[in-house]
């Protein structure tokens, strides 16, 4: 049996294995591996999220955004409406075309916007987040606003990004690419 770790020396551990990590890991691996309860990990999450840590929580589990990665690739903030049932073809097409889907966002008319960290790279990731949405019976946060919501994407390069929001406006999924 594995060792409890302890304290201070259990969350540099966490970060240690986040900031090795190239995939999210979820909560319940970093729990095995440091032989404690998945509800000690988001709790040593929340304070290293507190020291100012780059962690976001993704669908797929938790991953260590490393400040000097990424800085070349391209973000835009697209606006799409679909129906629930075209999500996995709206998050395929992006995937598709080599987009990552940073986030998704909506703005209620009462909190404002409210946005969920995403990090989806490929079909993998899809089927992840589409096998949660299933099992939690969660709907998507576009529900709230009619099927109306904000992604920010990224890419290596523009051409990915003009193919893909030609590929989503093809599909009459894309409102409006305003960034």
């Amino acid at each position: 049996m594995n060792k409890k770790l302890l304290g201070e020396e259990r969350r540099q551990k966490i970060l240690q294995w986040l900031k090795e990590s190239e995939n999210p890991i979820s909560g319940n691996s970093l729990a095995k591996r440091a032989n404690i309860s998945r509800q000690v990990v988001v709790g040593d999450i929340t304070l290293l999220k507190a020291k100012n840590e780059p962690i976001l929580a993704t669908a797929q589990g938790y991953i260590y955004i490393h400040p000097d990665k990424g800085t070349q690739k391209i973000q835009k903030v697209i606006i799409c409406r679909h129906s629930p049932a075209e999500t996995q073809t709206e998050l395929e097409i992006l995937v598709d075309h080599g987009v990552t889907i940073k986030d998704v966002m909506v703005e209620h008319p009462v909190y404002g916007y409210i946005t969920a960290q995403l990090q989806i790279t490929n079909r993998y990731d899809i089927a992840i987040f589409i096998q949660k949405m299933n099992e939690t019976k969660s709907s998507p946060l576009s529900n709230l606003t009619n099927g109306t919501h904000l992604h920010t994407i990224e890419a290596e390069n523009e051409e990915q990004i003009t193919s893909a929001l030609s590929a989503l406006k093809e599909a009459q999924i894309l409102i409006d690419s305003p960034s």
